[in-house]
């Protein structure tokens, strides 16, 4: 006599479990870890290369550095992409950093720059994410020489199957979690969906102030330039303005100096815009990484686990109706028994798909403390925003203090003393 296995449905609403009540001491779904030894797991640097290889087709090359493994590599776009294939094949309940897009042909400078970035960005996050840092997929590419770098990452996942069938726990990941992890599920989704929204205007808004700063720096030293231009011109005074000639002699003298400081306004402009994209725009794109990363892992988890786990119990319903018809119907022994051999069969697809369903749902939760040992990085990047901002200002207001002294001649009227209407400060 067949019976259902004892599946519970998805999302369904259980009395909870005195035994998963409190849990076990040393708790493995527990992480222990900060901020500051995540981001000492690894430092990554990822620089272009400035010559192109390629016989006929020319392609971008990096030069890949680990502090943790002494090493340095070169890789190309597709050896990321491959990497980031097998990350996914071996990982897939975990968050896994997109990849920038390939742009094909036509790829300009500004483009190349911002996908090394985001490279960067994609490598650091998995070097120092736990379960990734500790797999031989990240160390081969951080420090494998060989040729072939793409076959040896896949030899490497070849045979050796995902996180769910290497841990020793995932048979047992529904004794660890929560009973109530589906609705501590649903809040942590939307908490995290709400600070991916501020997040990202955070860091457009800093993007536009980067790009403020380094307008302002390209007007100031044309503005500058102007200047010495206009003190430079050698076209004669008429006749009827001789009595002016030493006053505008004096001026130019003074404006063709000018340029000097306004050139040094510029640089400092430029630097303060340059030091806000690296410690700011560059730290809110990190953290940004890192929460799309897990709304695509919850994105994963529905389609995936769960959408193959309600066709397994769909797939299940259908066989016993067929048995039961069968049955009904007084068919050969033989058919039924075979409608039997399936359905036994299919018990153990669901069975085994309820376990990776706890098992994404352990690793969900994991990933979801993981994104909130990050979420201190909000001071680090106010602490860099506000520092360069103060560092900033005080560079380019010793500049302008320097600058006004100069101006001295540019105040002064025919006899050296200021000028009544036109409102100019006198030095």
């Amino acid at each position: 006599m067949l019976r259902d296995p004892p599946v519970p449905q998805v999302g369904e609403q259980r009395a909870p479990d005195a035994g998963r009540m409190q849990m076990p001491p040393g708790n493995p779904l527990l992480l222990s870890l900060t901020l500051q030894e995540l981001l000492a797991r690894d430092v990554v640097q990822v620089e272009l290369i400035p010559e192109k290889k390629g016989l006929f087709l020319k392609h971008v090359e990096y030069e890949v550095s680990s502090q943790r493994f002494q090493s340095s590599v070169y890789r190309r776009y597709n050896d990321f992409v491959v990497f980031h294939e097998m990350l996914l094949q071996k990982f897939p309940y975990r968050m896994v950093p997109a990849l920038p897009p390939k742009r094909m042909l036509g790829a300009d400078r500004e483009f190349i720059e911002a996908r090394r970035r985001a490279l960067k960005r994609f490598i650091n996050l998995v070097a120092r994410h736990p379960p990734f840092s500790e797999d031989v997929v990240l160390k081969l590419f951080l420090s494998f020489t060989g040729p072939d770098v793409q076959n040896k990452l896949k030899e490497s996942a070849q045979y050796v199957g995902d996180e769910f069938v290497n841990c020793k726990l995932a048979a047992r990941a529904k004794d660890f979690l929560p009973a109530d992890i589906q609705a501590q599920f649903a809040i942590s989704r939307e908490l995290i969906r709400n600070v991916y929204n501020s997040f990202y205007k955070l860091r457009d808004r800093a993007e536009r102030m980067v790009s403020r700063a380094i307008d302002s720096a390209a007007d100031l030293l044309v503005f500058g330039k102007e200047l010495s231009t206009l003190g430079s011109d050698t076209t004669p005074l008429p006749s009827w303005a001789a009595l002016s000639s030493s006053t505008w002699g004096s001026l130019k003298q003074a404006l063709r100096g000018l340029s000097v400081e306004f050139a040094l306004l510029a640089d400092k402009a430029a630097q303060q815009g340059k030091q806000e994209e690296n410690d700011v725009v560059e730290k809110l794109n990190l953290f940004l990484d890192l929460l799309q990363s897990y709304k695509d892992l919850c994105e994963r988890h529905e389609k995936g686990v769960l959408h193959k786990h309600q066709r397994a119990l769909h797939k299940y319903s259908l066989m016993k109706r067929q048995v039961m018809s069968a049955a009904a119907h007084n068919r050969e022994p033989e058919s039924v028994e075979q409608l039997e051999s399936r359905i036994v069969e299919q018990e153990s697809v669901i069975q085994t798909m309820e376990l990776r369903n706890y098992f994404s749902l352990y690793c969900l939760h994991q990933e979801t403390q993981l994104v909130h040992v990050y979420l201190p990085l909000t001071s680090h990047i106010l602490g860099a925003f506000v520092n360069s901002q103060i560092q900033g200002h005080k560079e380019m207001s010793k500049v302008w203090n320097d600058l006004q002294p100069k101006l001295r001649c540019l105040f002064a009227g025919p006899h050296g003393s200021p000028p009544p209407q036109d409102g100019l400060p006198p030095h």
